[in-house]
């Protein structure tokens, strides 16, 4: 049976702004995308109107560990299925797995399980997990926060070529502190093997910032934590991510891991076309306060914060609080914060298959907000996911 989805205007995902949008969807896909104006519904199709709404692609979360009780790191069919369901009921419909520093054979077995099941259906009302994040293990002690100081690594290409062949090539992003030795040659090769080059957990100079971006390197991990503090004298990594225009910059817009104050800078510093919103969220996301496991450590979680020896451990965000927070710390419109969680993150990791984008021919993987941004229904490969009403 078709589905048609209507709305008061549609982001779709290239830029454009669609007012009074008419959506067919047919198994699974979008198959067209027109205006009310002058358009015929098929007989017998099942409607879905969002009055007042504005229609844009589901979210794409390129910074995750786990949710619903869950981590990434068990890399089982449970784990990444009951993630994915609670993610689409969230409005997102993509993400990259995100992993902690750890062992070095515990975490080649989680990317060797991640790409085996990346390569067997999903559910298909369940995001889908369309490449890995390595955060870690190439991080700065100094600006570590709660990854396992035991577990980094210098450095080293031969070490990333095991992990990106453990994972069968779906490595997609790795964070990376620019000033370690070895850092800059990393950086090219990684970038050299088609994966994006993200900088943070860093105390790096700005010179030692630049050289790592000189060689590929396009963004940085959760911008303002786990980074050298910004100085008139010494910009640093933060002072020169938020300087230069080539440069996309994640944030955590939960009010815990930066001040609405922060949040608006780096909007004026990043604008609609650089900036980018992640969760970073762990296990606990959508759970009650108590105690989880991030990787391979325990994290206590209370009033919305997860800490691990009084440090910030992830989050318990979700992309549509983010995006609602993002709309009331800075006043943007709707519909600028949506292309910070669909458009800016697929350009950033050179996605172009379904993600982040309303087209015919997509996958019918969308979301519905209010002009405050908050998320009113979510639709995952065709299957409604949370919030809407059939007509």
């Amino acid at each position: 049976m078709s589905t048609v989805i209507t709305a008061d205007r549609l982001f779709n995902g290239a830029g454009g702004i669609l007012e009074h949008p008419v959506v067919l969807v047919e198994e699974g896909r979008i198959t067209s995308v027109s205006t009310r104006e002058g358009s015929e519904l098929p007989a017998n199709a099942r409607v879905m109107d969002f009055a007042g709404a504005t229609l844009g692609p589901a979210f794409f979360d390129i910074h995750i560990h786990g949710a619903a009780g869950h981590d990434v790191m068990e890399a089982t069919p449970e784990a990444l299925t009951a993630m994915g369901k609670f993610l689409a009921a969230h409005g997102t419909g993509a993400f990259l797995a995100t992993t902690m520093t750890a062992p070095l054979d515990a975490t080649l077995r989680a990317v060797d399980g991640i790409a085996r099941l990346m390569a067997q259906p999903m559910d298909e009302g369940a995001a889908r997990v369309v490449g890995i994040h390595l955060e870690g293990p190439f991080l700065s002690h100094a600006k570590r926060g709660a990854q396992p100081a035991e577990h980094l690594l210098a450095p080293s290409i031969e070490t990333f070529d095991k992990l990106f062949d453990a994972a069968e090539g779906q490595v997609r992003l790795i964070t990376l502190a620019p000033e370690l030795p070895g850092a800059v040659e990393l950086a090219r090769h990684a970038t050299e093997r088609g994966v994006r080059v993200s900088l943070g957990h860093s105390d790096a100079t700005a010179a030692e910032t630049q050289a790592a971006i000189g060689v590929g390197a396009v963004s940085a991990t959760h911008t303002f934590n786990a980074m050298r503090a910004l100085d008139h004298q010494e910009p640093g990594i933060l002072g020169t991510v938020l300087g230069d225009d080539r440069m996309f910059a994640e944030l955590i817009c939960d009010g815990v891991h930066s001040k609405p104050e922060i949040v608006r800078l780096w909007w004026r510093a990043k604008g609609w076309d650089r900036a980018i919103l992640v969760t970073d969220a762990m296990s606990a996301a959508g759970m009650p306060a108590g105690e989880y496991r991030l990787g391979g450590f325990l994290v206590q979680v209370a009033n919305g914060k997860a800490t691990a020896n009084g440090v910030l451990a992830g989050s318990v965000l979700t992309l549509d609080r983010a995006l609602e927070n993002f709309v009331a710390f800075t006043g943007a419109t709707v519909e600028q914060g949506l292309r910070l969680l669909t458009t800016n993150p697929a350009a950033m990791i050179g996605l172009g298959d379904g993600v982040g984008k309303v087209a015919a021919g997509e996958e019918a993987s969308l979301a519905a907000v209010n002009a405050e941004g908050r998320l009113l229904a979510s639709m995952v490969r065709g299957r409604v996911a949370c919030g809407a009403t059939v007509g």
